[in-house]
């Protein structure tokens, strides 16, 4: 069984000093499962060789936390072990999160890494389907809803070689779409909705925002490797009916903002990349 090692303890990681408070731990991993570093000094439970967190998940606790106002709320819809949530707790001390995640394995690693970081008090994970209209029904409305959706239809790639990894690649349990949806219903006045998708499938991604009430407002492009094309979008969208009319032209919605890489053409880190990283309590990298 994996366990974790002395140094992924220590207050240091490759001369970076990890921020945040020390979690409590005292969670026991379980056949197949990892303990792994999140953000600062906390980490996460993932399965060998299931789903695993990526810098998908990242970018959007971080461009989320970025652009929303005021994140006393926080939801995160399609929340698989938690890692987007967690993130999204970690750089908002102060708030308040609420998951929805609809496979019981992923559920169940989630309320681990929530009880090893000392969470259980404000983030609160429960078991259900994202685009069930009564979803939430008991909670106030989110200053900001986080999502990090499947990318592509079924048949249209292959699945993921272990179960609880397919619906996090194939849109098993609905679209962006669907999570668009979602966040338009529970989104509070002048809440913010953030979400990554494929930069190849960016149309799509507007229309389904647009289609869902929301006026996309920030979009980002994050590049794998330097001049390769492919890449993914994050998206900050609040509901269309809480600008002005005519905000949308005259503050040229959406803003673009500077793409950010990942690696270089050497494989060495981007600058870009690694000040993003920092920002969510992760080692910049090499």
């Amino acid at each position: 069984m994996p366990h974790r090692s002395a140094s992924d303890d220590a207050p240091a990681y490759k001369g970076w000093m990890r921020p945040g408070p020390t979690p409590p731990g005292g969670v026991e991993l379980e056949p197949g499962e990892t303990l792994d570093g999140l953000c600062g000094r906390w980490r996460i439970f993932q399965l060998k060789k299931g789903h695993r967190f990526s810098v998908d998940d990242l970018v959007t606790a971080w461009y989320g936390t970025t652009w929303c106002p005021r994140a006393g709320r926080i939801a995160d819809l399609g929340s698989g072990i938690g890692s987007v949530a967690l993130m999204a707790a970690w750089r908002c001390p102060g708030a308040e999160v609420h998951t929805v995640e609809a496979q019981e394995q992923s559920l169940h690693l989630a309320q681990k890494s929530i009880r090893f970081n000392g969470q259980e008090g404000r983030v609160f994970p429960r078991l259900g389907d994202l685009r069930d209209p009564d979803l939430f029904a008991d909670q106030a409305p989110f200053d900001l809803v986080l999502g990090t959706p499947p990318y592509w239809p079924e048949g249209d790639r292959l699945p993921a070689a272990h179960s609880q990894a397919v619906p996090a690649r194939l849109e098993v349990r609905g679209s962006l779409a669907d999570y668009a949806l979602a966040a338009a219903r529970l989104l509070a006045p002048g809440g913010i909705f953030a979400c990554v998708f494929p930069n190849d499938q960016r149309v799509r991604a507007l229309t389904a925002l647009r289609e869902a009430g929301l006026l996309c407002l920030h979009r980002r492009e994050i590049l794998f490797k330097d001049g390769e094309p492919y890449g993914l979008d994050v998206f900050a969208a609040g509901r269309r009916q809480d600008y002005p009319e005519d905000f949308e032209s005259r503050a040229q919605c959406p803003e673009v903002e500077a793409p950010i890489l990942i690696r270089q053409t050497d494989g060495s880190v981007d600058p870009g990349i690694a000040r993003v990283r920092l920002a969510v309590g992760f080692p910049p990298g090499r």
